[in-house]
């Protein structure tokens, strides 16, 4: 197929998905049919001049059709082929990276994206931007570590206010991690729920711990805060290094955030709000 009347089909077919219609199948149709092209075309001219743009138009026709399998493929071929060190593009290795690792976990291969992920870390090292790829890499890798119902999480330091905390030592408690920072106005809207199940279940079992997302020159700004609203429980507060450690290590992207331990250790409800948090703590500290 020549490259003009590829052209030509390709844009016959893509204006059929404007064709008006009830049914989805109508869609997937002609999306399917475009996608059988653009494969026949690709598969007899591997090394087409538009090649990238064949693959561009793939990528609408197959998450129109919902083969992530596909797609994947797709963005594999193109991580593969970036190389790595000096030479690889900086903003072609991020996005190929994040965009391959999306499809991943909506296809539920979590273990598959971390390895492509440490894979992107190595093929960073070298390159001019090598430090801010690494970072972001470590915060697509917490986001594939981020924790949900039935995970346990590790956290251990000196709070605030002078206390070794070991969340490994609280296991037969109830504990709220709460991802939160002075200047996130819905974590502030939350802290009356908060205090108020604290205050509740406390002396049953019920502890909590604070991770303060509050940049690191604004250390006496959040211990001002904590005084002025009299919260009783340890903070963790990172001064040592930009960015918090254990936001990272979990993926935490938005606050606030919040994982409820179960007396076994693993994490019983996430991003409880408002009554709810009161309640589910409340059914966790009766068993």
């Amino acid at each position: 197929m020549k490259r003009t009347s590829f052209y030509a089909s390709l844009g016959l077919a893509l204006s059929s998905l404007l064709i008006a219609g009830p049914a989805q199948d109508i869609v997937n149709k002609h999306a399917k049919a475009t996608a059988a092209e653009l494969e026949a075309y690709l598969k007899e001219n591997p090394d087409a001049e538009d090649k990238s743009r064949a693959h561009q138009a793939l990528l609408v026709s197959y998450n129109t059709t919902g083969e992530t399998q596909k797609s994947i493929g797709i963005f594999q071929e193109k991580f593969d082929a970036l190389g790595s060190g000096a030479e690889v593009p900086t903003m072609a290795l991020y996005s190929t990276t994040n965009s391959l690792c999306n499809l991943m976990l909506k296809a539920g291969m979590k273990k598959e994206a971390g390895a492509v992920v440490a894979q992107a870390i190595e093929k960073a090292t070298g390159n001019p931007k090598e430090a801010q790829l690494k970072q972001a890499f470590q915060t697509l890798q917490g986001r594939l570590n981020k924790p949900g119902k039935g995970d346990t999480m590790a956290m251990k330091f000196t709070s605030v206010q002078g206390e070794e905390i070991d969340l490994a030592a609280m296991k037969g408690k109830v504990v709220l991690i709460d991802f939160w920072a002075t200047w996130c106005g819905p974590c502030i809207a939350e802290l009356p729920h908060v205090m108020k199940t604290y205050e509740k279940y406390h002396e049953q079992g019920f502890e909590v711990i604070g991770i303060s997302l509050d940049k690191k020159s604004d250390r006496a700004k959040l211990e001002a805060f904590i005084e002025k609203r009299k919260m009783p429980w340890p903070q963790h507060f990172e001064e040592e290094q930009s960015g918090n450690r254990f936001a990272i290590e979990y993926g935490i992207t938005s606050i606030p955030a919040t994982f409820l331990i179960g007396k076994d250790g693993t994490i019983v409800a996430t991003n409880l709000r408002g009554e709810a948090l009161e309640k589910t703590v409340g059914e966790h500290i009766a068993k």
